[in-house]
């Protein structure tokens, strides 16, 4: 046998499935065998594999024994000449694995074989090829020398930035996404080390490839997507943490003690500075907005209350109380943050009509609370009229001036709907068509453009005028059928289509998920039949401001009513834990089965009281929960909760 390809899952099942398509595609012609080792995924990934993929040789394990443990399983089962590490996250090009194969029988000096990788946009990932990790090259890496001289021989030597990405060469290490190798050099350097739970393995497998006498090769003639997602999100202190102490074993266990010990406390000092920074940008990143707008609220107020007190409400002379400006005001911008919050107002785009809503039902809101405390603290009507009117004024405009200054439209008139490319043909183009129109209603223009040249009167191009019509129709996604075109032709058009602001997405044949670059970490940008909205972040806030708004009212007059149910005090148990968020009013029906539902807090009150208890059986409560899930509506949550009021002490 001349292949074995081993692929670790883990809870990534719609990357795994189209991974598992391009796969057997690029496999045409090629004696060879298929590893999935699933690390006790929940998202139905090995029933998939079972039914869509029954030539696939497929390791269950019902714990998450790591990366290397993984692999390894397979490793001692494989059969092939060369041994392929593929993460699931990728999709391969036809001819990816027969080059990948000419290439290490023309080499019998290599040992280990690593490939040129681009991401979901088509931007080049430098960890395609790299240097060996020594300690100043990790210095150069971590204190940010390498990004700024990223050709640099000396400081860019961790991606090796000297060397050119599109020419095949000698490297030093490999990356776990796509890492061939001979069996042979596997049996004589040894299998991945299982001290590195995740991240660093690679690494000490290529070095020991290297100390074993054979060389490590980069191959630029085939091209891989990998969406970079493993199991952690780059950005996070987990991934930093991991990631440095994987560092910290490898030196410990190739360098001096001397170096080693040097190392750990440099790596250590870095995971802390990291650690450090990556809060602090992410405390800025959230906060930078609501701290502008608490900012320019409290100034306009100051200034509001200043010129109300000397023109109209002491003409004669005083002054409004201290406590005016230290408690009232706060609590006044309180409110209008969090009715802003609510509305949407900090969601990446923002339109005109959530600021206003929001201002509007916190100004009503401050009103109504104004009306009932005592008289003492009712400083003026005006001062809260006038401060709505500038709230609203003055957020438009700052963000209205920010989109102008920064070129980044924060602020619009209307929600953008979305403009596509869709590249494909035949009966796969019309599907993919279908299930767009069926799950994305922003959706103003959809236009096919045709994959194989021939065009009909739906198409309005064919895949060599994608440059052009981007431009003409001012698109905003390109959507490619994977079942019509080829993957190299998919990066290729990525890469001619580089300079162009846009999101690529693939759909994979018979899927009912069409896959992106963000995808990795959010279902939202899934489009599938199956769930829609209960994820928007949208309806997230809906669902948990229906949660507040109904537990303090039931708190407040729980005295009163909390005596009618059988257990009044698990009642007012439920209240307040609807009220720290560890049960929401309204939840799915306990299912079997459920991992593929978006997440929710159990709930007071269960789908199924909707039905009969000789009607509730597991495919019954299965529709009524997708429905939920895909059309979530915060009114029909009331509804229900009116109906079964009964059962909230239950």
């Amino acid at each position: 046998m001349k292949l074995s390809i081993v692929i670790v899952n883990y809870n990534v099942r719609y990357f795994l499935e189209q991974c598992l398509k391009s796969v057997f595609q690029a496999l045409d012609g090629i004696d060879a065998e298929v590893f999935v080792v699933d690390n006790n995924s929940q998202d139905s990934s090995v029933d998939m594999v079972k039914e869509d993929f029954p030539d696939v040789k497929l390791i269950a394990n019902s714990d998450n024994p790591g990366f290397s443990k993984a692999n390894n399983q397979a490793i001692r089962l494989a059969k092939g000449e060369y041994i392929l590490l593929l993460n699931p996250d990728t999709v391969v090009e036809a001819q990816s694995f027969q080059k990948s194969i000419e290439f290490m029988d023309a080499h019998p000096d290599a040992g280990g074989l690593g490939i040129k990788m681009i991401d979901g946009k088509g931007n080049y990932l430098p960890e395609s090829k790299r240097g060996l990790p020594t300690p100043w090259v990790a210095f150069y890496k971590i204190f940010g020398l390498s990004s700024l001289f990223p050709k640099s021989s000396r400081f860019a030597r961790y991606y090796l930035g000297h060397l050119s990405a599109d020419e095949n060469q000698e490297v030093e290490i490999l990356a776990g996404a796509y890492m061939m190798m001979r069996s042979e050099t596997l049996k004589e350097v040894g299998l991945l080390d299982e001290d590195f739970f995740m991240y660093g393995e690679d690494i000490d497998l290529s070095y020991r490839i290297l100390k074993g006498g054979y060389k490590n090769y980069y191959l630029a003639d085939s091209t891989i997507i990998h969406y970079k997602g493993e199991s952690t999100k780059k950005g996070s202190l987990n991934y930093v943490r991991v990631f440095y102490k994987a560092m910290v074993i490898f030196t410990e266990k190739h360098f001096s003690s001397r170096f080693a010990k040097f190392y750990s406390l440099f790596i250590n000092l870095a995971i802390y500075l990291r650690a450090g920074a990556a809060v602090l940008a992410r405390i800025v990143k959230s906060a930078s907005l609501p701290l502008i707008d608490v900012a320019v609220l409290y100034a306009g107020l100051f200034y509001i209350k200043e010129y109300w007190e000397h023109n109209h409400r002491f003409i004669q002379g005083g002054e409004y109380p201290a406590a005016l400006m230290q408690i009232a005001v706060p609590v006044y911008i309180f409110i209008w943050m969090t009715s802003l919050f609510f509305s949407g107002v900090y969601d990446k785009q923002v339109r005109i009509g959530q600021v206003l809503r929001g201002i509007g039902i916190g100004t009503v809101a401050i009103l109504v609370a104004y009306s009932l405390i005592p008289e003492d603290w009712r400083f003026s009507r005006a001062i809260i009229i006038l401060g709505a009117l500038w709230a609203g004024l003055s957020l438009l405009a700052w963000r209205y001036l920010w989109s102008i200054i920064s070129k980044k439209p924060i602020l619009v008139s209307t929600k953008k709907d979305l403009r596509l490319l869709l590249v494909g043909s035949g009966d796969e183009i019309a599907r993919v068509n279908q299930l767009l129109k069926s799950n994305l209603p922003h959706m103003s223009f959809c236009a096919w453009v045709s994959s194989d040249g021939n065009q009909g009167k739906d198409y309005v191009g064919i895949l060599e005028d994608l440059p052009d019509l981007i431009g003409v129709f001012d698109i905003d996604e390109v959507i490619f059928c994977s079942a019509n075109i080829p993957a190299e032709q998919i990066f290729k058009a990525m890469g001619d289509l580089h300079d162009f602001d846009l999101e690529f997405k693939i759909a994979p044949p018979e899927s009912q998920f069409i896959i992106g670059s963000n995808s990795i970490h959010s279902q939202g940008s899934w489009y599938t039949q199956d769930f829609n909205s209960i994820d928007k972040a949208g309806n997230r806030r809906a669902k948990r401001m229906l949660d507040l708004s109904l537990g303090l009212f039931l708190l407040v007059i729980a005295p009163l009513i909390m005596w009618f149910y059988k257990q009044p005090f698990r009642f007012f148990s439920n209240v307040i834990q609807v009220l720290f968020g560890l049960k929401t009013m309204v939840s799915y029906a306990p299912q079997a089965d459920a991992t593929d539902l978006p997440p929710l807090s159990p709930g007071l009150l269960n789908l199924d009281l909707a039905l009969n208890f000789n009607r509730r059986d597991e495919g019954i409560k299965q529709q009524l929960n997708l429905l939920y899930a895909k059309d979530y509506d915060w009114q029909k949550d009331l509804s229900f909760i009116w109906r079964h009021r009964g059962s909230l002490g239950n």
